[in-house]
């Protein structure tokens, strides 16, 4: 009888092969420690009962356990004051006294304290959500509760999926309902136009008593509220990206309450940014213009705790993380900045070494902690690239570039680059006239979702990028 067991990230599964008959995987079950069959191929022509797989299984690890005298729980209470003072826990500050702490000394966030609590207890449910997605019905496509048909297809020409509409949900809720009306509106990477929190929160929007509740807020917030959303199927790392931006003074409101114009702003503009990766562990780095720090989820304590203090990306680092199935499509500056690499088998003074998760969080984690460069270059056919300016690209940038180093376009800041305008000030709400609905929401597309080329990392890295396209690129770009 052979048995492997392999741990995989962010879910716990047990492969075993058993009697040469088939291979079978077990999720755990992070409600009821238990676990659950998900995938089995080559079925042995015999029968074998899902029972005596996990009978056998449980056996094995009876069997480890007893010769160890250990508990299978290596965190379970023990009598040994060694084993105590091996697991005594760290005394670390809680996201909670740090964004008390950093909102009263800087009086131009001051009342965003309360909406960046919920909005990494957002991330506490969606990091949960992603454990379950396996054991839970929650895949497949998103089912409208009304029609009973399937969700609509979302701004990027994709059908929502039930993941993609909890996390969104909750993602709105977080900056909407606990805010004390600091966020007046919201922007979503799964959502064609940005809506007021008066309309998040329930509230008829067509009447001007009840549409005008959150216009005292002096901010809006936007989001992609599962990046990489594909990565869970095969347990590696996904993310939630988040930027918070100050509403321009002077800004009016429409009937609806919302503005795009609040939206369409420079990076620069931020106030507050940051991720959360659902990974091993589960981190949430943020930056409030002043540095870059991170915490970590304390899974006993269901807490987020300060472990990464004024997080430094090095100057210049060896990892690189591109998608290189796609290099061929890549434009000549990123091409022949490839190929030199290689061929000197060195970046910035280093050896070079290549990691691509496939979720941007997780690859600019990666990056962040360990210095590198990250890409995502335009090519044939997104010759914009494909990640969005505006809740993806920016407020990583903001983030690099709070903790030492950049964020590029390849031929500028990405912080600098000014989303389209809209050239008709339409209300969103364009009564009987499609025409004029449909030619707001082109030109929000515009704005909103606008790509740009992305290049995030250590700023020699990307500074030597940025030579390769100033030498090779286009003169018109």
């Amino acid at each position: 009888m052979m048995k492997n067991i392999l741990q995989l990230i962010p879910v716990l599964f047990i492969v075993a092969t058993i009697d040469k008959g088939g291979v079978y995987a077990f999720q755990l079950s992070p409600i009821t420690s238990s676990t659950r069959c998900r995938h089995q191929h080559h079925q042995h022509q015999g029968s074998i009962s899902r029972a005596s797989i996990i009978t056998s299984l449980q056996s094995s690890l009876d069997y480890h356990g007893s010769n160890t005298n250990d508990s299978l729980d290596p965190l379970a209470s023990s009598s040994s004051s060694q084993s105590e003072a091996n697991m005594k826990k760290k005394d670390l500050r809680t996201l909670q006294r740090f964004l008390e702490v950093e909102c009263w000394k800087l009086p131009t966030i001051r009342t965003l304290d309360s909406t960046l609590l919920t909005v990494s207890d957002a991330c506490k449910q969606i990091n949960r959500i992603v454990q379950r997605a396996q054991t839970d019905d929650l895949y497949g496509a998103a089912i409208d509760p009304v029609t009973g048909q399937l969700a609509e297809v979302n701004v990027q020409g994709e059908v929502q999926q039930q993941l993609d509409v909890l996390c969104n949900t909750l993602m709105l809720r977080a900056f909407c309902g606990a805010s004390n009306n600091a966020i007046c509106a919201v922007a979503s990477e799964e959502e064609p136009l940005p809506r007021s929190c008066a309309d998040v929160m329930g509230y008829d929007t067509t009447n001007s008593a009840t549409s005008n509740i959150f216009t005292s807020g002096e901010y809006v917030a936007v989001f992609d509220p599962i990046d990489g959303s594909k990565n869970i199927d095969s347990s590696l790392p996904v993310g939630t990206v988040f930027g918070i931006y100050r509403r321009p003074e002077g800004v009016e409101f429409e009937k609806d309450g919302l503005n795009l114009d609040s939206f369409l702003q420079r990076g620069t503009e931020m106030v507050a940014a940051g991720y959360c990766l659902y990974s091993a562990t589960t981190v949430l780095v943020l930056t409030l213009g002043s540095g870059v720090h991170g915490f970590t989820l304390d899974p006993d304590k269901q807490t987020f705790l300060q472990t990464h203090p004024n997080m430094r990306i090095p100057d210049v680092g060896s990892l690189y993380s591109f998608n290189e199935a796609y290099s061929r499509d890549y434009n000549e500056p990123v091409q022949k900045f490839l190929k030199n690499m290689k061929e000197t088998g060195k970046m910035g003074g280093k050896k070079v070494s290549s990691r691509y998760v496939g979720a941007l969080v997780a690859d600019v984690h990666n990056v962040l902690i360990n210095g590198g460069i990250y890409g995502y270059p335009a090519d044939r056919d997104n010759p914009q690239g494909k990640l969005r300016l505006l809740y993806e690209s920016a407020p990583m940038a903001m983030i690099m570039e709070q903790a030492g180093g950049a964020g590029s376009t390849g031929y500028g800041r990405i912080l600098d680059v000014l989303p389209p305008q809209p050239h008709s000030k339409k209300s969103r709400k364009g009564g009987d006239n499609d025409d004029e609905e449909f030619d707001l929401e082109k030109e929000a597309e515009k704005g909103i979702h606008v790509r740009v080329p992305t290049f995030l990392g250590s700023v020699e890295n990307v500074f030597e990028l940025d030579q390769f396209h100033k030498y090779y690129g286009d003169d018109d770009e």
